[in-house]
């Protein structure tokens, strides 16, 4: 196996080489991987719903392993959708997912006006089992289509952890949005309890950055607050600090009024003014 590692080496160019192991490390690991914090919580909650739809959406599936809500329930016999936009991510995403025959993977950029359309293409049920989503910007729209035309038994959302309730933002939705790694992203906790309350859908946790969402008729865990999930789920954490040290300079915001969080959030977003709403 050396032998043939060194041929290859040497035929093949380096940032060639280097992708390929790369490709074949995430391959090995999708098929040992244990389960991550947020993979337990999924179980738990999927558990607990009787004659569940055994089909999972993931948006945002990036290489299919680091971070993943969706893998184990792949590798348990899961079929199901994984959509990512990154070239280089989708390569290494199909490679690592060859080995799951009943999953679809759809390389394309997921927007409001296409979402609807990309789950029907690929025949996903109107009550799937679940939905990850994690797409760093409008991803508040998004969650609205799938809403107004899927019910999800269970979804995991990530939203924007360093903006607490009552304050409802929401990036807005701009075909030419892309991320810039820094607090501009996604919908506060708030701003996604609105969607909750207009579909019928109840907060069961937060888990640091990652909200857990059912169907009122579904939830046997009791609903909790957007207010209740945030303290629990982030504020209160005695690791948040050392788990999202980047998130420093939106400490101040905790201990304000709503009005000046307000105030200190347009002058954060400054250069992003008329790209967000903030109620």
């Amino acid at each position: 196996m050396r032998r043939v590692k060194a041929i290859v080496r040497a035929v093949l160019p380096g940032p060639i080489f280097d992708f390929l192991k790369s490709v074949q490390r995430r391959i090995n690991f999708a098929r040992n991987a244990g389960f991550s914090d947020e993979e337990r919580l999924t179980r738990h909650y999927l558990d607990s719903m009787p004659a569940l739809t055994r089909y999972c959406v993931d948006i945002a599936a990036q290489d299919g392993v680091a971070g993943s809500q969706t893998l184990n329930l792949f590798k348990n016999g899961w079929t199901g959708l994984a959509v990512e936009y990154d070239a280089k991510m989708f390569a290494i995403l199909s490679s690592t997912y060859a080995v799951f025959e009943n999953v679809s993977l759809i390389r394309t950029r997921v927007v409001p006006a296409n979402v609807v359309s990309i789950l029907h293409a690929a025949l996903c049920p109107r009550n799937f089992g679940l939905l990850s989503l994690d797409i760093d910007s409008y991803d508040h729209f998004i969650l609205e289509q799938i809403l107004g035309a899927f019910r999800p038994s269970l979804i995991c959302v990530e939203i924007n952890e360093t903006i607490p309730p009552p304050i409802a933002f929401t990036v807005t939705y701009d075909p030419d949005h892309h991320w810039d790694g820094n607090h501009f992203q996604g919908q506060s906790i708030a701003k996604c309890y609105e969607l909750c309350v207009r579909y019928s859908y109840d907060i069961v946790e937060l888990h640091y950055n990652n909200l857990f969402i059912v169907p009122r008729e579904l939830n046997s865990h009791g609903a909790l607050s957007p207010g209740a999930a945030y303290d629990a789920g982030y504020r209160n954490r005695t690791d948040r600090k050392e788990k999202f040290p980047w998130n420093s300079d939106m400490e101040a915001i905790m201990t304000m009024s709503t009005e000046d969080a307000k105030r200190f959030l347009e002058e954060k977003f400054a250069k992003y003014k008329g790209k967000y709403t903030l109620e």
